[in-house]
């Protein structure tokens, strides 16, 4: 399989975004958003999905986060999107149930070329440090619409909000791991009966 690697730019008057994706990396995390619980969410993804990412983010924090979360969201799906490719040789499906204490969060994937966001989850906090916990919502949202993926989140339990949020990120990470990973019993074959995704 060719090598998995994506870079894309976002450019705005609100935002100003580089992500560079290496889908067969080493868990490595490079990154400056400005927004520190973000970051350590990324950094799951990261670890968990053994991918690299580089990411660079400049936006106007002044008026909040909302902007710089989203788009980062919108360009790291573009990144994904781009990374894959066609498709051809992967599992497409991936699933992860991870726990962190009292948290259990389930995530599962499908790179279907199909945008959908299924997100149940009540946090117990508005916030978690600054960070408004609806923008979860519009971080994955970006993501899926990009990336074109069909994505379910779901939390089972928990009353931390950190754990909440952190057992998200890392099934997320994992069911990233695990649809983009090659299948050798696929290998150069579309997994889908429609011939395309």
């Amino acid at each position: 399989m060719s090598e998995r690697i994506a870079t894309v730019t976002r450019d705005t008057q609100e935002t100003q975004i580089t992500v560079t994706v290496n889908l067969d990396g080493e868990g490595r995390l490079a990154c400056e958003t400005g927004v520190p619980f973000l970051d350590h969410m990324l950094d799951q993804v990261a670890r968990h999905g053994v991918l690299d990412l580089d990411i660079k983010a400049v936006g106007d924090l002044h008026i909040d986060d909302h902007h710089t979360v989203e788009d980062l969201g919108i360009t790291l799906g573009q990144a994904f999107a781009e990374a894959v490719g066609d498709k051809r040789g992967i599992r497409r499906y991936g699933h992860a149930y991870v726990p962190l204490d009292e948290a259990l969060s389930r995530v599962v994937i499908d790179f279907s070329g199909r945008p959908g966001l299924f997100m149940d989850v009540e946090f117990t906090r508005a916030t978690i440090g600054r960070l408004d916990t609806q923008l979860f919502w519009e971080f994955f949202q970006g993501f899926v619409n990009h990336a074109r993926v069909t994505l379910h989140i779901d939390n089972l339990k928990g009353f931390n909000a950190h754990h909440q949020a952190e057992t998200i990120f890392k099934a997320f990470g994992r069911a990233l791991r695990m649809a983009v990973e090659p299948d050798p019993r696929m290998a150069g074959q579309m997994p889908s009966t429609k011939g395309c995704l």
